[in-house]
């Protein structure tokens, strides 16, 4: 779901292209969106995962044995590419659909980098000497019944 749907119920085409992105991210790595396992890799969801690692340059661990057997890594290189365009946070950045198919049946990779997800950071499990000092507050609640006249 993208996130203008997601936060504010807006639909559009790019919607779609948001969707084809994380199902192309979804097939390269053999992880669902909801996969705990990147988790693990100390990142908060699927894209920061192939984010982070396309921007690292290692590709090759993002994708699934069973991808690699069958495709070469520069196919593949350029269908994480593209799924990344595809999942930008801003639907203006994402190209349209017929871009999508162009990119990916042309030989050479997309000219365009996709940017950093801004929702999407990568999780910091290590708490600091400043986080440790701050104390919890509890915010009440207080509820009004209004009567009319």
């Amino acid at each position: 779901m993208s996130p203008e749907y997601a936060m504010e119920g807006i639909f559009s085409v790019k919607s779609d292209t948001y969707s084809f992105g994380i199902l192309l991210l979804e097939i390269v790595s053999g992880l669902k969106i909801s996969s705990p396992h990147h988790l693990v890799m100390d990142f908060s969801n699927l894209i920061s995962f192939a984010w982070n690692l396309w921007a690292d340059g290692k590709v090759k661990d993002f994708v699934d044995p069973a991808v690699t057997e069958s495709y070469s890594l520069d196919e593949v290189s350029k269908c994480i590419h593209v799924g990344l365009l595809c999942v930008q946070d801003s639907s203006g950045a994402r190209p349209h659909m017929s871009s999508v198919v162009s990119m990916l049946d042309s030989e050479a990779m997309p000219r365009a980098a996709p940017r950093q997800p801004m929702y999407f950071a990568q999780i910091n499990y290590e708490t600091s000497d400043a986080t440790e000092d701050l104390e919890n507050s509890a915010n009440g609640v207080s509820l009004t019944a209004l009567e009319g006249r």
